[in-house]
């Protein structure tokens, strides 16, 4: 199995896991240390720039880099107390960070380590070694991903699982909460599924789920929207950054996309179909409950169609 294209250079050979070009995010108070850095990876890296801890802190969550490349001393949040507050994030911790610094005493490094730092270079760097940890630091974390995604997602369609919604959507809580930005929950239930299953048989139910389940992934269309299969025909969508118009935008989509599969259901002499509960503007568990009311009353309402509760 081939995963790197002919010629590709050696840091994208090692790199070929992510299956695009690493997003590198170069963080230094002195521009010209950073156009220095950005020399070296522009070639096969997208380059992300940051002259202060504040900013850089707003482009992970933003942009969700690959690996910083961090200096120390910087005006307001320094180096070590920017790492640590990604590695206190849920959502950022598995970024790696590498220090390049002009300090130099091995307390320097110590502490970098200790705050979470993946690995310490110092000033004035080698660009061939500071490619090489680049390099090694971004397969060890495509390799982790790997790991974690497999851990996260359902056998049977393929999308996340349960246990990774929970742990995102009480992150994305959090998240939501310290920033003031809007959240919201689509809950998706196959209408009428155990029906399907006594007519075709649980293969076919298999199958069915496994297309609604491609079709709701078609739906969502930022890297931060999560798709998962929260228990047998049900599936929930997690949306940060959408207010309820947007999240009801997101959910007529799905219900539309699954009705144009037009999925014969004998069950109920038509076809195929999903009702859909939505909610935005609460917190917590209440999201997920008035979630789960509005699904109720699209059912309630005659199934395939959106409802939805607002907080």
């Amino acid at each position: 199995m081939q995963l790197t294209p002919p010629g590709a250079t050696p840091l994208q050979h090692g790199l070929a896991a992510h299956g695009r070009r690493p997003r590198l995010l170069i963080v230094d108070d002195q521009p010209a240390n950073i156009q220095a850095l950005h020399r070296v990876f522009a070639g096969d890296c997208q380059v992300l720039m940051a002259t202060d801890g504040a900013s850089a802190l707003r482009l992970c969550r933003e942009r969700q880099p690959d690996l910083v490349l961090l200096d120390v001393q910087m005006p307001g949040m320094d180096g070590h107390e920017l790492c640590a507050e990604l590695k206190a994030d849920a959502l950022l911790r598995a970024i790696p960070v590498i220090f390049v610094t002009a300090q130099d005493r091995p307390e320097d490094e110590t502490r970098a380590l200790d705050a979470g730092a993946a690995d310490f270079i110092t000033k004035p760097f080698n660009p061939t070694v500071v490619r090489a940890r680049v390099r090694t630091q971004l397969t060890l974390k495509a390799q982790a991903d790997l790991l974690r995604e497999l851990a996260f997602i359902d056998g049977l369609t393929g999308v996340h699982n349960r246990r990774h919604f929970d742990d995102r959507f009480i992150a994305e809580t959090r998240r939501a909460q310290r920033s003031r930005s809007p959240l919201a929950v689509v809950l998706a239930d196959v209408d009428h599924f155990k029906r399907y299953n006594d007519a075709l048989g649980h293969l076919a139910g298999d199958d069915c789920l496994r297309r609604v389940a491609t079709a709701l992934r078609t739906c969502l269309k930022r890297p931060t929207d999560l798709l998962a299969r929260y228990g047998g025909e049900e599936f929930v969508s997690l949306l940060p950054d959408t207010d309820l118009a947007g999240a009801i935008g997101v959910a007529q989509l799905m219900e539309d996309t699954v009705r144009a599969l037009a999925l014969p259901h004998p069950g109920v002499e038509g076809w195929v179909t999903i009702s859909l509960g939505v909610s935005a503007g609460v917190q917590g568990a209440d999201l997920l409950e008035a979630a789960d009311r509005a699904l109720y009353l699209a059912k309630a309402a005659g199934r395939g169609r959106v409802s939805w509760v607002e907080g």
